[in-house]
């Protein structure tokens, strides 16, 4: 049987914690926005224009990332 103590629920100390998980989520699901922009961006281009700028098709989920995540 599951019980739960009541010294265990979170307080307003801990707040700030729950802040911060809520901050890092915002900022994990603004870089996945930008990674999924910059792949439908690259991927409408054709072969020709992504050549044009220096790109191959099979690099756009590379380039994405980088420009998402920074690695």
């Amino acid at each position: 049987m599951a019980t739960t103590d009541i010294h265990s629920l979170p307080t307003t100390s801990d707040r700030g914690g729950l802040g911060r998980m809520i901050a890092r989520f915002k900022i994990a699901r603004s870089r996945r926005a930008e990674y999924h922009r910059v792949v439908r961006e690259l991927d409408a281009y054709s072969d020709r224009e992504l050549a044009d700028i220096g790109f191959h098709r099979t690099n756009i989920r590379d380039i994405a990332w980088q420009a998402a995540y920074g690695r």
